[in-house]
């Protein structure tokens, strides 16, 4: 065979064996390609799990989320308040948080006198006992009428006197604890009686207003 008929027929092989070689290229799996350089991998990766995700630790002394919280912290007045149902024991504490939040403004004898006063009008209009003392206060107290909580178990708990806007004006604050007409005991309750100041003769006398 000359040389001018074998290069049709080489040509003719070569572009078959190109062909098949393609064909194959085209068969082989994803799972058997070659795997991309390290370098590549990472510098295609996302950062920022790694920026966003901390290191798990056991939270410190530092670290630990403090047990009271602003929103739950009681303030240093109700902090001083006793707890209802305790008691005797629990009384000059309510005594220090009334005196804390309204320091004194009245000279010493003004609340002496507003004291023992607000004191006995607190009795009276729970137990019924000395009504009498204050007919402008207590104009039924002739009558029979059932006091509303029994003396035995009435107990004034802590009691402060202060002005009540001007120096001629004065307000008893009175916590207590009483058993009442049903038998419900409950303590830290209050009451307030005003009182405004009249002088006579050149002596000065505080009157309680009544109730509304």
């Amino acid at each position: 065979m000359t040389t001018t008929q074998r290069s049709p027929l080489l040509l003719l092989l070569s572009t078959v064996m190109l062909a098949v070689a393609g064909v194959a290229l085209l068969g082989v799996p994803r799972g058997q390609e070659q795997p991309v350089p390290a370098s590549t991998a990472h510098a295609t990766a996302d950062p920022s799990s790694a920026a966003t995700v901390p290191p798990a630790r056991k939270p410190t002394a530092g670290t630990a989320p403090s047990a009271t919280s602003a929103a739950s912290t009681p303030s240093a007045v109700e902090s001083a308040l006793a707890a209802h149902g305790e008691g005797v024991a629990g009384d000059p504490a309510v005594q220090r948080n009334l005196e804390a939040a309204w320091p004194a403004d009245l000279p010493v004898g003004d609340e002496r006198e507003l004291l023992t006063a607000g004191r006995a009008l607190l009795r009276a209009d729970a137990t019924g006992v000395g009504r009498a003392t204050w007919p402008d206060i207590f104009p039924d107290s002739g009558q029979a009428v059932a006091p509303a909580f029994a003396t035995a178990r009435f107990r004034i708990q802590a009691a402060i006197a202060r002005r009540d806007g001007s120096p001629d004006k004065a307000v008893v604050h009175l916590v207590w604890a009483g058993r009442d007409r049903g038998s419900t005991f409950t303590d830290l309750r209050i009451t307030d009686w005003h009182f405004t100041r009249t002088i006579t003769k050149g002596a000065a006398t505080w009157t309680p207003q009544p109730r509304t």
